[in-house]
């Protein structure tokens, strides 16, 4: 796919993957539709970045678990831009748990990360199919995480909801292809806001362990996933695929010498 001239849907894209996935298509020459739920300032921030780039950009409030407001986010997009090309799913929400704290796991963990995580996606898929189907060649892009393939990460309700991201992925790029291709990143730890806030004093320690047990000595930046979103974007035979963008962390360790 070309760039030049689409429009994309990116959700919470005020900050992290969702801001670089943002910049990256404007300067493939693709408007961009800014969603956020509580971050306006940075929103605005944002947009008029991608304007800088010589594209269309409008901010978009509204949380993906409503709805209501993933169908009028996709309406204003069409309004907007006069079209809606891509579509990429990168709002996310967890709480950090230790997994051993099983009784920790409340039932408003599981409701408010499956509503954004799981749910928002399919309510965004579904809001935006009939403009997607009409630009004739449209793209739905989910970000997941390695922690759906592993079972690690933040909490058991965050890993179960990018293990179910993933599956959706497969459920709709047979439901919608051929006219709409459904692909997903599952990045690995990426450096920035989010696990800064989310893992405190242990960040730095836990940054540098995940570069060092990976393949290519280093973590994820939010550019890196951006990266990775472009190319199954531009990739016009691929379709119900997982992209595993993890510095090689998940298969590894290295083997020297011929030893593990």
């Amino acid at each position: 796919m070309q760039l030049k001239d689409k429009a994309a849907v990116v959700t919470g894209a005020s900050r992290g993957v969702g801001r670089a996935t943002a910049l990256a298509l404007a300067r493939a020459g693709c408007s961009v539709l800014i969603n956020h739920s509580n971050s306006p300032a940075e929103a605005v921030q944002t947009a008029k970045e991608v304007r800088a780039l010589g594209v269309k950009a409008i901010c978009f409030q509204g949380s993906v678990a409503d709805d209501v407001s993933c169908r009028e986010m996709m309406a204003a997009a069409v309004t907007e831009f006069g079209r809606l090309d891509i579509l990429v799913n990168n709002a996310g929400t967890t709480r950090f748990i230790p997994f051993t704290d099983l009784e920790a796991v409340t039932i408003d963990d599981w409701e408010n990360i499956f509503a954004v995580n799981l749910r928002g996606p399919f309510q965004c898929a579904r809001a935006a199919r009939p403009h997607l189907e009409a630009s004739g060649d449209g793209v739905i892009i989910n970000v997941a995480s390695v922690a759906g393939l592993t079972g690690a990460g933040s909490s058991i309700p965050y890993c179960a909801s990018k293990a179910g991201v993933i599956n959706l992925t497969l459920a709709l790029a047979r439901t919608l292809g051929p006219r709409i291709r459904v692909n997903a990143v599952a990045p690995g730890f990426i450096e920035g806001e989010w696990l800064r806030k989310g893992l405190g004093p242990d960040y730095e320690s836990a940054r540098k362990a995940k570069a060092e047990q990976a393949l290519l000595v280093r973590v994820c930046q939010p550019e890196d996933i951006a990266t990775a979103i472009l190319s199954l974007i531009a990739t016009d035979m691929v379709t119900g695929h997982t992209m595993v963008v993890d510095g090689g962390h998940t298969i590894g360790p290295r083997i020297s010498h011929g030893i593990r």
